[in-house]
Formats: structure tokens, sequence, C-alpha cells
């Protein structure tokens, strides 16, 4: 038997024989921005309907269109720490969490300021305040907006995102109007799951903080976590409910527990599946910025570098709560991979720091 054979015997036209048909189907709408059915989208994530490495290029054919080699490279900077009154069962910094994490109240203005300014020397186009809690109170609005306003007026043109929690209407205003870019809250899991997750505020409720951002002109940054015991048909809602909400920038975070945190371990995730609910999101959502997020080094392993072909954004210098790999370690897989750091404007040549976006 000779190579060319072996070749043709395990092409996905013979191993899959709808394969073919599904990944033409469904790259066909995603490059027209017609919406993917939930049909076609459910089979994306089943192994046994057609092989990963074609589903894999199939979704970096959508994504070389809106963002070409590209990668964009994020970095948390929480500005508050733990004392949530929020009971989310995942986090660390929920109030039913006994995790030993450290805990911090609010840091001062200059504080702040001084961390954009960093940011923005390292080439950042955006810089995002993280703070925990529920939400904002009409009192911290108002400080926000002011910081909002002394963030772009010293450091012009830097991006500024906000996550703070959920937000009405009127803060939505009120932070637009000061020249707020993004507003970052992730659904996080399910509508059908959310109250098994989540029990002081409900799955309507970041919904309507989407909106209220949305409604205001603020773009919205909303992501997930799996790994949390959903099943494929609650990570397809989610795909097709974010774009329905026209988020932007969708990160997709794979759940890692940290010892202490409510919910505990849950073993679900595999290699495979991770990249395979990354190439939906691409699918579902081909224009938005798709992020391989928070656990990606954890649960994608041996496979995290084909993140790259269908997400185009991904985190460094670690997570709120969890570590990650650093910027330097962060490029060279970029690099390693065939992809390029990119850089408002242009993309930036490898080195420390290049190409960091400091943002939720």
């Amino acid at each position: 038997m000779t190579l060319a054979t072996i070749s043709d015997e395990r092409a996905p036209a013979r191993r899959f024989p709808e394969a073919t048909v599904l990944l033409e189907r469904v790259t066909a709408d995603a490059l027209a921005q017609r919406p993917l059915a939930d049909a076609d989208a459910l089979r994306l994530l089943n192994p046994a309907e057609l092989p990963l490495l074609a589903l894999l290029q199939a979704a970096f054919v959508v994504r070389e269109r809106h963002y070409g080699r590209r990668v964009r490279i994020h970095v948390l900077n929480n500005v508050q720490n733990g004392n949530c009154p929020e009971d989310c069962s995942y986090c660390a910094q929920a109030k039913n969490s006994q995790a030993p994490i450290e805990k911090y109240r609010l840091k001062d203005d200059e504080q702040i300021l001084a961390e954009a300014g960093r940011a923005h020397a390292a080439g950042a186009y955006r810089y995002c305040v993280v703070l925990s809690g529920r939400g904002p109170s009409v009192r911290r609005v108002e400080w926000l907006a002011q910081l909002v306003r002394r963030i772009k007026t010293t450091y012009p043109p830097l991006e500024v995102c906000i996550s703070a929690g959920l937000l009405d209407e009127a803060g939505a205003r009120a932070l637009k109007d000061a020249g707020l870019d993004r507003y970052n809250h992730n659904l996080n899991t399910s509508a059908e799951r959310y109250a098994q997750i989540c029990t002081t505020h409900g799955y309507g409720d970041r919904v309507a903080t989407l909106q209220a951002a949305r409604g205001a002109g603020i773009d919205v940054c909303s992501g997930l976590i799996i790994g949390m015991g959903e099943q494929p048909a609650e990570v397809v809602e989610l795909a097709q409910t974010l774009r329905r909400l026209g988020a932007r920038s969708i990160p997709i975070n794979f759940y890692v527990h940290v010892p202490g945190a409510a919910l505990g371990p849950v073993d679900q995730l595999t290699p495979e599946y991770g990249l395979r609910v990354l190439c939906l999101f691409r699918l579902a959502n081909p224009d938005a910025e798709i992020r391989a997020a928070g656990g990606r080094e954890v649960n994608l392993r041996a496979l995290e570098a084909l993140a790259l072909y269908p997400a185009n954004s991904v985190f460094a210098e670690g997570y709120l709560n969890t570590p990650g790999h650093g910027a330097d370690r962060t490029i060279r897989l970029i690099h390693d991979a065939g992809f390029e750091v990119e850089r408002e404007g242009f993309v930036a040549d490898a080195g420390p720091g290049a190409g960091v976006e400091a943002r939720c």
C-alpha cells in the first residue's frame, strides 16, 4: 500500500462520508455571515461526525478572512480582588469560597493610572479595569467615569474596557459619555444551568447588562466557562446567544478548579473538545474576536498551539486567581505556530511585551 493510498483512505470524505458536505456548508455560511444552524453546530462538537484537523482548517479559513494570521495578546489587571457578595460557585473570590486568595480593596487612582501608563508603554491598545463585586453603585459609576476620562486624556488613543459586574442603563450611559470603549460581562454558562452555578443573581441579569451596554453604544465583551457540567447543546445555545447580543469579543474559558472554590473539581474536558468549542464559536461568530482564555494551558495541554487556528487572541501573564504563561512564552508559542503578534495598526516584531493589550 502506498502513502497516497493510505492518505486517500484516511481522508475525511472516506472516513466521514458527510463531513465534507457539512464543513463546506458551515464554512460558506460563516463567510457569508449567515447564522449557523443548531443541528450543524452540535455536529461540530461530536468527534464521530468529523475529524478535528478538518474542523480546525474550516475555522481557520473564516478566522483568516477577518484577522489574517494576527494574534492579540491580553493581560489582566485586577484592581480589586475578593470580598465579593455573589456566590458564583466556580469563582475563588465568591462569598462561599474558601480559597486562600489574596484579598485587597480598590487600588487608588494614581496606581491604576500608572498601570495604564505601563500598558501604554508596552504597546497596549486597550486597558481594562477589573473589579470584583455584584455591580457598581451610582457613586462607583461616577468614579469609574472620571477614571476613564483621566486614562483617555493622559494616554490617547488608548482604549478603555471595564469589567465591574451588573450594570443598568443609566450607568452604561454615564460610562459611554465618559468615553468608555468596551464593557466586559461574561454569561459563563447557559440559562438552563445558571441557577446551579449561582443563586445571588440570574442569567437574565447578565443578559440585561450586556443589552444596557450595547444600547448605550458600548462594545460588549462576553464569553463563557466550559467544563462546569454543561451539555454540548448548552454550549451551542451560548454561541448563538452571543451572536444575537452582538458580542464583539468572546473569551472562551476552560474550567480550572481553585482549591476552596465551591464548585469543586470537574473532570469533563479533553484537549480535543476544547478545540472543537473554539471552532464552534468562530463559525457561529465569524468576525468576533475569539479568545482562548483562562485555563487553556491546563486543558489544551500539548494541543495548545492549535487554538490559534480558530482563536485570534490569547491571555498572557496569568488570570485573576490562577497562573498562566508569561508574555515571552506566549509570544514564542505564537511565532512557533506560524502566527504574528498584533499591535494596533501594525504587526509587531517578536519581543517581550510586544503587542500586549491590558484588558479583561
